[in-house]
Formats: C-alpha cells, sequence, structure tokens
C-alpha cells in the first residue's frame, strides 16, 4: 500500500533527535536511554505503560490515567516504587527540561525490571522496577480517513490477558496490525468472543447510526481515557449514546465511524472492509463531537 496511514502518524519534528528521556530517577539523552537485555519488559513484556497529551501546559486528564497505572501495576502485582506525586514530578521534569508546552506525547513505561536469569518466574525480577518517560514533540498529521479491515485476531479474555491491562506485551494487536495491512487497509478491526465488533488494534472504535453514537459494551477492550470522555460528552449534550453488542452488520451500515485515542483524539474512519462509510469525514456528529472534545481539552482540563 503505497498511501499507509496510522492512527499514531505525526509531523516530522527535528527536536525528538536531541530530547532527554527520564530512566530510573535521571534525565538522560535519548541515545544513552539505555535498559539491560535482562530486563523483564525486553524479555517478556512484563509490565504496563500510559500515553498522556500535553495541551497548552497541562497533561490532559493525567489524574485519570495515573489511576489506571496503578490500578494495572497492583492488578500484576508490581510496586512502581514511586508514588503519585513522584511519577507527576518526574513528568513535570521531563516536559521543562525538554522545553515542552504544547502538542507533545508521553509515554510512562514500567517493568518489572532487571532479572537474574532469562526466565519467566517474577521472582528473578530481584532489583526492583523499571521506569522510564518518552517524551516527543508530537503533533497529529492524519493525511486522511483510517481504512479498516476485519482480522481474525480477537481481543483476548479477562481469563487469558485481561484487555483492560495496558501491558507491554502487544504481540496480538501487532499481529492484527499486520493482517490489516496486508489486506490493504491501514489498521485492523477487532472483534470480541462472541464475534460482535469491539476495537482496533490501536484504538476504541465507535460507529453512527441515525444520529446515535454505538461502541461495544467494553468488556473485551481496552476502556480509554478518551472512549469514556466521548461517552460522557454525548450523554452531556445530548447526543443518544450506546454501549452494546453488535455485529459487522450493523458496522457495514453506518453512517458514519471514528476511534478514539490518547494521541489522535477522534480520527474518522472512512471504509471497514472495502465498504465506504459516510461520505464525508469526518461526518456531522463526529465532528460535532471533535469540537465538544476540543472545547473539553481547551476550558480547563485535569
Amino acid at each position: 500500500m503505497t498511501d499507509r496511514q496510522t492512527t499514531h502518524q505525526s509531523e516530522e519534528d527535528r527536536r525528538n533527535a536531541d530530547i532527554l528521556i527520564w530512566l530510573n530517577g535521571g534525565l538522560v539523552p535519548r541515545d544513552k536511554a539505555l535498559i539491560s537485555v535482562y530486563d523483564s519488559g525486553f524479555m517478556l513484556g512484563d509490565g504496563v505503560w500510559e500515553g498522556l497529551r500535553l495541551y497548552d501546559g497541562t497533561w490532559a486528564f493525567i489524574d485519570e490515567h495515573l489511576d489506571r497505572l496503578f490500578e494495572a501495576a497492583k492488578a500484576i502485582d508490581l510496586d512502581i516504587g514511586l508514588s503519585r506525586r513522584d511519577l507527576k514530578t518526574a513528568i513535570s521534569e521531563t516536559q521543562s527540561a525538554n522545553g515542552m508546552t504544547t502538542d507533545a506525547h508521553a509515554r510512562v513505561m514500567v517493568t518489572r525490571g532487571i532479572k537474574s536469569r532469562p526466565f519467566q518466574h517474577p521472582s528473578l525480577s530481584r532489583e526492583g522496577p523499571t521506569v522510564a518517560i518518552i517524551m516527543e514533540h508530537s503533533r497529529p498529521l492524519i493525511a486522511r480517513p483510517i481504512r479498516l479491515a476485519t482480522v481474525p485476531h480477537m481481543r483476548g479474555l479477562p481469563m487469558t490477558q485481561d484487555p483492560k491491562l495496558n501491558s507491554h506485551s502487544k504481540l496480538n494487536c501487532i499481529l492484527a496490525c499486520i493482517a490489516a495491512e496486508k489486506a490493504g487497509a491501514d489498521e485492523a478491526l477487532m472483534l470480541d468472543a462472541h464475534g460482535f465488533v469491539n476495537t482496533t488494534n490501536a484504538c476504541n472504535f465507535f460507529i453512527v447510526r441515525r444520529g446515535a453514537v454505538w461502541t461495544s459494551t467494553g468488556d473485551y477492550c481496552m476502556n480509554g481515557i478518551t472512549r469514556q470522555k466521548v461517552i460522557d460528552i454525548c450523554r452531556g449534550n445530548g447526543i443518544p449514546v450506546h454501549e452494546r453488542n453488535y455485529s459487522l452488520v450493523d458496522t457495514y451500515g453506518a453512517d458514519e465511524a471514528f476511534l478514539t485515542g490518547t494521541f489522535g483524539a477522534q480520527t474518522p474512519v472512512s471504509a471497514i472492509d472495502g465498504r465506504p462509510i459516510g461520505s464525508e469525514w469526518p461526518g456531522p456528529v463526529t465532528a460535532r463531537i471533535q469540537r465538544l472534545y476540543k472545547d473539553l481539552v481547551h476550558g480547563g482540563i485535569t
């Protein structure tokens, strides 16, 4: 595919070559921000992470993102080794050191740390966690709407790998993305364990039918912060919104479709499995949600 597009595509920014990265308590140049090959995250994908977006000097919904990070760490029995205040301070220090005021993206990553031997058991991670904050200048550059292809890969069941965890282990989603690209699409539309439309490999998924917004039940997908903000916006502004089971038949007949995520906010979708969705992008309901979300962000966020 010659015009490949992703939901995380951004403008090139030369400043990113010289960014400072926060790693285990200190700021280091990008090319010096190294971890051991024995690190649990590198070796096994054993860790959790959060993505944050900087708008006009404020990290959008940072408290909710940190809530989710600490909850995920507790779920996998990982002691981050920092308080919420410590982590907020580290984020602020990294932002200041890089001179960032807006249009920046941060990825806060925590792994179980360096292992004494290259095996699975968590007791082999004896040196404490590895904590890193990668912060880049990042202005989204979505040249056209996203095209999706349905793939056979499903998001995990809660008793296997709970999709509500922002885990470092993303192989299932990566394979889904590869399958979608080989089908000529940009990203993958993934179904749940019952065959209902669920999410994409990177974002939450919404459709609009006859003026009403639909999204999945949330039982089998990452319950994104932006996803919830869109639901709240709809409920607060008279836009019908439903968290429900729905099929590909419902999806193909949608008037509009869009993706949500911390990086791209709301990204229009123009086609699913080769079937066009709507005739303008963004559609009228999507455009209204985009405006309301922008108002929420710029109206003072915490």
